[in-house]
């Protein structure tokens, strides 16, 4: 069995957390920051986005059961990736779209799938997507962490994660946990 890390902002770390979750193959995901000079940041301090970091999650996954590609994939299919430093409502660097790769073969894969959807043409906008070595990862705030699974009726929630999990739900099925 191969562990991996890989480390992802697309957004508020809440609908991706959410999203992974749900994935076969996927062990932990930690909501959290990373990108920025700031050492130990709060939520506070990545709200203004002064500090320089993204929400981002943190995943752990077994490569035998899920590959980085398909991580990838589903990455390019819940949030937009070609809004710079924004996602809907969510305004700011905090929001960017990033890939933070653990290895080589990470950061080519993320090249690659870039590169073929820039081909492919599958959004009007280019892709502005950073791929990036991963800097220093700080875990959010306890309250943070399994956000959806414990406030899913919350208004985010409900109007921005659930749609999310409804468009993985339906264009990843064979991916899903049992």
């Amino acid at each position: 069995m191969a562990i991996e890390t890989l480390t992802l902002g697309g957004g508020c770390f809440w609908c991706l957390e959410a999203v992974f979750q749900e994935l076969r193959g996927v062990d932990s995901v930690v909501s959290g920051y990373a990108g920025g000079d700031m050492q130990n940041p709060s939520y506070d301090q990545i709200c203004t986005g002064s500090t320089g970091h993204a929400e981002v999650v943190q995943l752990v996954f077994n490569n035998d059961a899920v590959s980085v590609r398909t991580l990838l994939q589903v990455f390019f299919t819940i949030h937009d990736p070609t809004t710079l430093d924004s996602q809907g409502a969510d305004v700011g660097s905090q929001y960017r779209s990033v890939i933070f790769y653990h290895t080589d073969r990470q950061k080519k894969e993320a090249e690659t799938i870039i590169r073929e959807y820039q081909a492919d043409k599958i959004w009007n906008d280019p892709i502005v997507t950073q791929v990036l070595p991963v800097p220093r990862f700080y875990p959010a705030e306890e309250y943070h962490q399994d956000y959806y699974r414990q406030n899913s009726v919350q208004g985010y929630c409900w109007a921005v994660i659930s749609p999310k999990l409804a468009k993985l739900r339906q264009q990843h099925r064979s991916l899903l946990k049992a």
